[in-house]
C-alpha cells in the first residue's frame, strides 16, 4: 500500500492546483500539490516538504481534513493509495511551476472537474469547508473508471476564515 498526502492551498476563495505532467501518475489532470510519504515521515511533514517541492510555497499550519482510500482492478479488498487530505489558508512566497506540473489559481466556485481526478468532485467541497471526512473509491482497470465510492463526514465545517 502507498500512504500519500494532498495539500488544498487557499488564498482570496482560490485554490492552487497542478496540471501534472508527462509520465507523472495523473497526467494531464489538475490536482492539489502532494506526494508519496516517506519512510519514517508523518503526513503533515510530507505535505509540507510535497507543497515546496512542487510550488516551492512554504505552507504553514496545514490542517488534516480528510482520509481517503483507493482501490483498483474492480477489488473492494485490496487497498493501493491512502492519501491524507491537508488544507491550509497560510503560506509563504510565489507559486513557481516546475518538473511536476503547471500551476494555477482557481476560484473554489468553479474547479475544473471534467480535468481532475473522478472523485474528487466527491469530497473537494468537504475539504473546502474544512469538514473531517473519510472516503472509499474503487476504479476498474488502473484507476480508469471509478465504480463506486462511499464518503463518510466525521464533523460537520470547521470554517477557518483567512
Amino acid at each position: 500500500m502507498i500512504r500519500a498526502t494532498l495539500c488544498l492551498i487557499l488564498k482570496d476563495n482560490k485554490i492552487l492546483l497542478l496540471k501534472k505532467s508527462k509520465g507523472l501518475l495523473g497526467q494531464g489532470k489538475w490536482n492539489a500539490p502532494g506526494g508519496k510519504i516517506l519512510p519514517n515521515e508523518e503526513p503533515k511533514a510530507c505535505a509540507v516538504r510535497e507543497v515546496f517541492e512542487e510550488t516551492r510555497l512554504i505552507a504553514k499550519n496545514p490542517e488534516e481534513v480528510g482520509l481517503l482510500y483507493f482501490y483498483n482492478n474492480s477489488k473492494r479488498m485490496s487497498l493501493v493509495w491512502t492519501v491524507h487530505v491537508f488544507l491550509t489558508h497560510e503560506f509563504e512566497g510565489v507559486p513557481i511551476n516546475g518538473r511536476e506540473g503547471r500551476l494555477e489559481w482557481f476560484s473554489i466556485d468553479a474547479l475544473p472537474f471534467e480535468k481532475m481526478w473522478e472523485d474528487d468532485q466527491y469530497w473537494y467541497r468537504l475539504a473546502l469547508d474544512g469538514t473531517r471526512f473519510e472516503g472509499w473509491f474503487y476504479y476498474s482497470g488502473e484507476f480508469e473508471k471509478l465504480i463506486d465510492h462511499r464518503i463518510e463526514v466525521k464533523s460537520p465545517p470547521n470554517r477557518i476564515d483567512a
